[in-house]
């Protein structure tokens, strides 16, 4: 099955809410655990055990294990065995984009079935150019990943790039074009295309095409400010394709897993019953 028609069987069975996984050390810190290899660990078995086959998504966040050097990649790439094949989709947020060759050994890296940080899907950034992001996509294509490129991001130095108008006479914005051009690649796709877009929460307002006939990762719901209320005004027709993703809102009930469970649960119940 491509990646969308499992989202699509994801999102039915559980809700749509993405759990992020971000062990920041002051996370780690308030969990009782060290800020080391060890505590990341500990830190990334209790979230395996408490959100595998609960939750439709899971979004490990990859600089957090990065920090941590090759060992603690090695407790990403056993975050993302355990977390895949439960029925729960792993969603590594790693933001890459580059050119030729480089994007294609980012995207074999990823989204090569084969590979040791094999994901269901990863995040890009189109800002090298919308093109420059074909290797993610074609990989994803053979392995029946996902790709989800950031369109409108909730950072408030999001906008001098995202806002801007392109070079052509169409008017349209950075934003606008990244949006179209996943639109095109989804088209036809059913239940839904494998190629998202990542929409923040807290963004205000969008006056763009929202779309795209794919899932919508949307990030800052939850702790970050985005509520349930910004989610139904923003997105409107397309709510059914969108992907809230929150991670301090749930994570700050552990180390308990049965706390974390009855967390993540809440989120999707406020969601579904939106």
């Amino acid at each position: 099955m491509s990646f969308g028609s499992r989202a699509h069987v994801a999102m039915q069975a559980y809700g749509p809410a993405c759990i992020g996984i971000d062990p920041h050390a002051a996370l780690l810190e308030q969990w009782g655990l060290e800020d080391s290899v060890e505590g990341l660990d500990r830190f990334a078995s209790i979230c395996v055990e408490a959100f595998a086959g609960q939750v439709a998504f899971v979004k490990p966040q990859s600089a957090f294990f990065e920090r941590f050097g090759a060992r603690g990649v090695v407790v990403l790439e056993r975050t993302i065995e355990d977390l895949r094949h439960t029925g729960s989709l792993v969603v590594l947020d790693v933001k890459r984009g580059d050119i030729g060759s480089t994007a294609q050994a980012y995207a074999e890296a990823y989204l090569d079935d084969d590979a040791p940080m094999a994901a269901d899907a990863i995040t890009v950034s189109p800002f090298l150019g919308f093109g420059s992001l074909a290797p993610f996509f074609e990989v994803a294509e053979k392995n029946d990943a996902g790709v989800f490129v950031l369109a409108l991001t909730s950072n408030p130095e999001g906008p001098e790039v995202q806002h801007a108008r392109l070079a052509d006479s169409s008017g349209t914005t950075v934003a606008g074009g990244v949006l179209a051009q996943l639109a095109d690649l989804n088209a036809g796709a059913a239940p839904m295309g494998s190629y998202g877009a990542v929409v923040g929460a807290t963004i205000g307002s969008a006056d763009e095409d929202l779309s795209i006939n794919g899932p919508i990762l949307v990030p800052g719901f939850g702790a970050q400010g985005g509520t349930v209320e910004d989610i139904r005004r923003l997105f409107g027709d397309v709510i059914d394709y969108v992907i809230p993703s929150t991670s301090r809102g749930v994570l700050a009930a552990g180390p308990d897993v049965a706390a974390l469970r009855e967390a993540a649960a809440r989120v999707n119940a406020e969601l579904v019953g939106s």
